[in-house]
């Protein structure tokens, strides 16, 4: 039992959020044999070991979808993972994935998801990615192994942003509105209205007693959006101060890089960049120009399991048209991933 002979090599493609995991076998010519969904990947929450079971179910039905027997099933293992937040816990998580015996000779490379993301939307690993979806994220990558992140761990680690937090900077503002703390703002009505409510102190209520769940919070980020977008002043200024941390978190990555003067992509992903905001991308292309001017801002819709695919035959010395081939299954089937 093991690797499927009739395949010199082959590359295991893992991309983890905390919603969901895809998986996916790759051949070394770029054709993807076999692919699976599975659950989400936290392994703050139920620790590592119980984490990568969930990495396990859905591998092993990539694997039968490709028609391997196993393991091992491959000759490389690429995983692309949230909460791979350090180094540390990279190191960590690989060693966890190695003893599963999924590769040939633990061949295994376990990168934070933001990476994933980065190398979807460039045809060499060069540039920098900006992710906000839950939380935010920016690493940058050169095709000299070079790397900048952060640790992306919240407040503790200077982080202000992401979708979780921005519902939250809203809450603030339109709960100081309304008892009068603080300055007016439409928010106060519009956040409570999106669960059918009539005042803020109803809903800080709703949240607090559980009659919301607090997971439902990330529904008043597009409130936000939505109200900036019809004038109101609060809301279009929190808007103003995530483009700018964006354009922070971007040009210090391309600072480090020595690519600050260079003509090099910026990739914006995650549910809240996604989006396209008419006031947000457009204002972070701006600030940004006024800091790297050859930068070149794109939004990546690409599945990111692509861009762990794409590392994974970076690391097996693939061809070119392998990683053509790759980009063209998945990017014909971007609309069919969330």
């Amino acid at each position: 039992m093991g690797v499927n002979p009739g395949v010199a090599t082959l590359v295991l493609a893992i991309d983890a959020g905390n919603s969901k995991t895809d998986v996916a076998v790759v051949g070394a010519d770029g054709a993807v044999l076999g692919e699976a969904r599975g659950g989400g990947f936290q392994p703050p929450v139920v620790g590592v070991e119980a984490a990568v079971d969930v990495l396990e179910d859905a591998v092993g039905a990539a694997a039968r979808a490709a028609g391997l027997s196993g393991p091992p099933y491959v000759s490389h293992v690429s995983a692309c993972l949230a909460n791979a937040d350090l180094p540390v816990e990279e190191r960590e998580l690989a060693d966890a994935v190695r003893v599963r015996g999924w590769s040939r000779d633990g061949s295994v490379e376990v990168r934070n998801d933001t990476f994933a993301l980065l190398r979807a939307g460039v045809e060499e690993p060069r540039g920098v990615a900006v992710v906000c979806g839950a939380g935010i994220n920016c690493v940058g990558m050169t095709p000299d192994g070079r790397t900048a992140r952060f640790p992306a761990l919240g407040r503790i680690s200077g982080d202000w942003g992401g979708g979780s937090g921005l519902a939250e900077e809203a809450m603030w503002w339109a709960a100081r509105a309304e008892d009068g703390r603080g300055e007016p703002t439409e928010l106060a009505r519009a956040l409570p209205a999106h669960f059918g409510l009539d005042s803020m102190y109803a809903l800080i209520e709703a949240l607090h007693r559980g009659r919301i769940a607090a997971e439902w919070r990330h529904e008043l980020t597009p409130v936000l959006f939505a109200t900036s977008a019809a004038g109101d002043p609060v809301a279009r200024a929190l808007v103003e101060r995530l483009a700018r941390e964006v354009v922070a978190m971007a040009s210090v990555a391309l600072a480090r890089l020595d690519l600050l003067d260079e003509e090099v992509p910026v990739l914006l992903g995650g549910g809240v960049l996604a989006a396209r905001h008419p006031r947000l991308t457009p204002r972070i292309a701006e600030l940004l120009a006024a800091k790297a001017p050859k930068a070149a801002v794109r939004v990546v819709t690409a599945p990111p399991v692509l861009g762990a695919g794409l590392l994974g035959l970076d690391h097996v010395g693939a061809p070119a048209r392998a990683r053509t081939r790759l980009r063209a299954h998945y990017e014909q089937r971007a609309t069919q991933y969330d």
